[in-house]
């Protein structure tokens, strides 16, 4: 049983992936001009459809159950190469103007988990205060 519950754990993880992916997309744009750089993306929803479609599994507690796989990945997300574009004369395909739309979303994201982190240590502070 967790103390908290588990919202501070998923925001935990959610900015996780928020970091990787200002990492990722920050990358991309310092290698905008680099040669044959392939830009770089963190993806989730590939990973959360895979492991629901090939590895999820429900607890049979009657025999006409339909049965699950199972599997825990503790990875939910990564980071994938797109090698099948290319947008500069140098084979580089890193578009600049979707890297800074991407990362203005990001930020605005990271921030929205950050404010709600706060919120919930601010109601934690706010009972071991007795309300006050």
């Amino acid at each position: 049983m967790s103390f908290f519950g588990n919202t501070i754990n998923s925001l935990e993880q959610s900015l996780d992936y928020a970091s990787l992916k200002n990492q990722t997309i920050s990358n991309n744009i310092s290698n905008a001009d680099t040669p044959n750089y392939k830009a770089k993306n963190v993806v989730f929803k590939n990973v959360l459809d895979n492991e629901i479609e090939n590895t999820f599994q429900a607890k049979r507690t009657h025999a006409k159950h339909i049965p699950f796989q199972s599997s825990i990945n503790q990875q939910s997300h990564r980071v994938i190469s797109n090698s099948s574009t290319t947008y500069n004369h140098n084979g580089n395909n890193v578009d600049i103007d979707k890297e800074m739309t991407e990362l203005a979303k990001n930020q605005i994201y990271y921030q929205g988990l950050v404010d709600r982190l706060n919120g919930k240590f601010t109601s934690l502070q706010s009972v071991i205060k007795g309300g006050r």
